[in-house]
């Protein structure tokens, strides 16, 4: 590995002037980091836990801005959830009424997954979020909710639903392939509809399939009854919902960036509680690092990443895991040639264009990175101090401290973005960077 850009070595302290100064690190990374839970299965346990016929206990709970705005979503609507307690979240399902106004913040998993289930409910229901949610699309869920015999107004946020206290459902198609968001959040309220649904997807491939199945498989484990055997079709029968009784597993995408520490300092990482089996798309990360020349090896004690003495190019389709790309972009800034990150153009729909983003940021400090309408494309360069935009994406963030760590004077304007899965981020990041076990 070429050494780092600065030796000098502190975990960061912010400056108000340019936001967060990322630390640098002196050597090697070497820590041991547990990572919070995952937001994706949290909020899908809560929204099945909204439909069970008895109250759920949601074990290892996430609290974090994302995780509160469902939670808040819920309680508008009716639903006791006690969030008072680190250790369980107890979900007490009632018959969900409006009026209601719901923000959805920049959650994409709240502004695509509350709207099905809202149309079940009896009374007036608003839904907004953050500016730049109402720039996000959302036209495939209120025209799919539309068919299912949902009444409402709007084809993005805000929007409002007309809710009669019931919802046909029947058959759908759709194109998700801005979102898999879209058939997730069609499946999970399908419980509640009284033929349940049927999701045909027509379009160019779904992104993210990982998530489809995690959305399967949580409603699997509460016993309704899916048919996902056929290409881009997926069948929820309608009926009951059992609580929810399960611990939420560590979120693996969130798990990217400490790995990552290791892969650009040759250090070594090890995050507790990897799951053997998971649906979750941030384990596709661990065969990434290894096409980039990194170690990596899961067992008893989790999954240990160690990095090599120099990272090598990489040349890959991130279609399915395209939430990694922040991070692999990183990574490969300080690879040994050139790589492509491909199929993710879907990209440019989530918090930010992600794609127009990392590629400005990087030029920002010296980089060499191009978009094209599906794929970035990165020729390592020396790199300089500068300020790195988050844009509110919470990635965006992560993946400035990651590239702070070889280059000295990384300022990443909104750390606190980072709150939106991970409220102690930054906290965490300067303890790993000096070696103390996290957290």
């Amino acid at each position: 590995m070429s050494a780092p850009s600065d030796t000098s070595g502190s975990a960061a302290a912010a400056r108000p002037e340019t936001g967060w100064r990322a630390p640098t690190s002196t050597g090697p990374v070497e820590a041991t980091v547990t990572v919070p839970s995952s937001k994706s299965e949290m909020n899908r346990a809560l929204i099945l836990a909204a439909q069970a016929i008895g109250p759920s206990r949601i074990g290892r709970p996430l609290r974090s801005r994302d995780t509160e705005l469902m939670a808040d979503a819920l309680r508008s609507l009716g639903v006791a959830v006690d969030a008072s307690s680190d250790r369980d979240w107890q979900v007490v399902p009632a018959p969900l009424t409006g009026p209601a106004v719901i923000d959805c913040g920049l959650a994409g998993t709240v502004m695509r997954f509350v709207p099905p289930l809202a149309a079940t409910a009896t009374g007036l229901i608003t839904v907004d979020g953050d500016e730049a949610a109402r720039r996000r699309p959302m036209d495939t869920i209120t025209a799919a909710l539309r068919v299912l015999g949902a009444d409402v107004e709007g084809d993005g946020l805000p929007l409002t639903i007309h809710a009669g206290g019931s919802l046909r459902g029947g058959e759908v198609t759709i194109d998700a392939s801005a979102s898999s968001q879209f058939v997730s959040g069609l499946l999970l309220a399908a419980p509640s509809f009284e033929r349940g649904v049927t999701v045909r997807h027509d379009g160019a491939p779904v992104p993210s399939l990982p998530h489809v199945e995690m959305t399967v498989a949580c409603l699997r484990r509460v016993g309704v009854t899916v048919h996902d055997d056929a290409t881009d079709v997926w069948r929820v029968e309608p009926g009951p919902v059992a609580a929810w009784t399960w611990d939420i597993e560590p979120d693996l995408s969130n798990a990217t960036p400490f790995l990552a520490a290791a892969a650009v300092t040759g250090g070594c990482v090890t995050v507790p509680g990897w799951p053997d089996r998971t649906t979750q798309a941030g384990d596709g990360f661990r065969a990434i690092a290894e096409a980039m020349g990194c170690a990596v090896a899961l067992g008893p004690g989790g999954l240990t990443l160690t990095g090599p003495q120099q990272l090598g190019g990489i040349d890959i389709d991130l279609h399915d895991v395209g939430e990694l790309t922040p991070t692999v972009t990183a990574m490969t800034l300080f690879a040994e040639g050139p790589s492509h990150l491909r199929g993710i153009g879907h990209l440019r729909g989530h918090e930010t264009d992600r794609l127009a983003a990392l590629a400005q940021d990087a030029t920002a400090i010296g980089g060499r990175v191009t978009a094209d309408a599906d794929s970035l494309h990165i020729t390592p360069v020396p790199l300089h101090g500068g300020v790195w935009r988050a844009y509110a994406d919470h990635r965006m963030a992560t993946a400035g401290a990651i590239i702070g760590l070889r280059v000295s004077g990384i300022d990443v304007d909104d750390i606190a973005s980072t709150a939106k899965t991970m409220p102690d981020f930054a906290t965490d990041w300067a303890a790993m960077v000096m070696g103390r076990t996290v957290p």
